[in-house]
């Protein structure tokens, strides 16, 4: 019955012993690490512009002057179809019809007409054909058509956020490295990396696109900066 006990007493202390044999060793690892954060940033040069435009007419009569619109808003589509705009690209982002008032003191205010107004958003995926687009635009417009504004933007941005990870990730690196060597260490094994947020992009900056010839817009396109920040964990030797 001894002999049993001391067997199973000299079995617990095996236990006990291999239980404070790993459990230092790996909480001593889990505190040799060393955390940095690292940004990437890349330049790039928008490939795409998104167009806004709007039609409008204005009458005597409210069905009038809306049946004037939609037919300026055909020819601005027939134009953009010219020019190879797909139909998906082309989003009618308002349309609304209200009465012109003119004021007088003697007679107040006055009805004076309706004025139609249709307004479109217009992706144009090809940047550097963004001027001819709206030459033709306006062209099939005359004077009921009106360019509110432009926005050149990224629309194919993977291979533009893979070059800023890499150069945050280098970022990283480097700074740790840094630090392990001020330390007396090197790096080990990365424990773990985090993205602290989406890509970012900045506004356009510099940069022009060429046109055709003069009586065609010029479209400054500029550099949009894509920019990444991550924090990582090494473990150190």
């Amino acid at each position: 019955m001894r002999k049993v006990n001391r067997i199973t007493a000299a079995i617990t202390a095996l236990f006990v012993l291999g239980a404070l044999w790993i459990y230092p060793a790996q909480g001593a690892e889990s505190n040799r690490h060393i955390t940095v954060s690292g940004v990437g940033t890349v330049s790039v040069i928008p490939d795409a512009v998104r167009l806004y435009l709007s039609v409008t007419s204005l009458s005597d009569k409210s069905a009038s002057a809306l049946s004037g619109a939609s037919k300026a808003a055909s020819g601005v589509r027939a134009a953009l179809k010219s020019e190879a705009i797909a139909s998906k690209d082309i989003k009618s982002s308002n349309l609304s019809v209200y009465p012109e008032y003119n004021y007088t003191q003697d007679k107040g205010s006055e009805i004076i007409g309706y004025r139609a107004t249709q307004s479109f958003t217009v992706i144009i995926r090809k940047a550097e054909s963004a001027g001819k687009v709206i030459e033709s635009v306006v062209s099939a417009g005359s004077e009921s058509v009106a360019i509110n504004g432009i926005a050149p933007f990224i629309s194919k941005g993977s291979a533009a956020m893979q070059e800023a990870r890499a150069a945050a990730v280098a970022d990283a690196k480097s700074k740790a490295s840094s630090y392990a060597k001020l330390l007396g260490a090197s790096l080990g094994k990365v424990i773990s990396l985090q993205e602290n947020s989406a890509p970012s992009y900045s506004f356009p900056m510099l940069g022009v696109a060429k046109a055709e010839d003069a009586s065609t817009p010029v479209i400054d396109l500029g550099e949009e900066e894509v920019s990444i920040s991550i924090t990582v964990k090494w473990a150190m030797n």
